[in-house]
């Protein structure tokens, strides 16, 4: 046990198995804050989860930055500046926008890094993209890192397994 009470669980098997999204959430903030760093994130369809996950976190103030919550193609083009031409020939399901949706929060909030999800929840397909498919993505000082992900489950347990890999790559990216 941890001093906190909670099970010590390995942050990289967490995101092997989303049902412990708390130790991946628990290692990104304790990381940033060894680092000094902070974090923002724009989230499509998470919707705020992300977010919402690091805040759960004691001391996540000292590092997270806020968010932006893009649903609207008009919200990742005109708050997050994701170009108009990428979404047109790229779709907003895709790495080209994961990516320019993490650049625009990590530099519009001033964050060492802006972590990104875009993607399908379900229950139906979207723009020829099955439930499930889904980009996360993260900005940091050594570039952006994108990764599409096939999720099996409900709205729900896409949204949740969404949160856990996009604080995944994160967790890569600060090791």
């Amino acid at each position: 046990m941890s001093g906190d009470g909670s099970a010590v669980v390995d942050a990289h098997e967490a995101v092997a198995d989303p049902s412990r999204p708390d130790a991946v959430t628990r290692t990104v903030i304790n990381r940033l804050i060894a680092r000094g760093g902070t974090v923002a994130t724009a989230e499509s369809l998470t919707a705020g989860l992300v977010s919402a996950s690091l805040a759960e976190v004691p001391g996540a103030s000292a590092v997270l930055r806020g968010g932006v919550v893009s649903y609207a193609t008009e919200v990742k083009t005109g708050v997050l500046g994701v170009p108009e031409d990428v979404v047109a020939e790229h779709g907003v399901v895709s790495e080209p926008v994961a990516t320019a949706m993490a650049t625009g929060v990590q530099e519009r909030l001033g964050a060492d890094f802006g972590v990104a999800t875009t993607g399908v929840a379900g229950p139906a397909p979207v723009d020829d993209h099955p439930p499930g498919h889904v980009w996360v993505a993260v900005a940091g000082p050594d570039g952006v890192a994108a990764r599409l992900l096939q999720l099996d489950g409900d709205r729900n347990e896409v949204r949740d397994a969404t949160v856990v890999h996009a604080l995944g790559l994160l967790l890569e990216q600060l090791d």
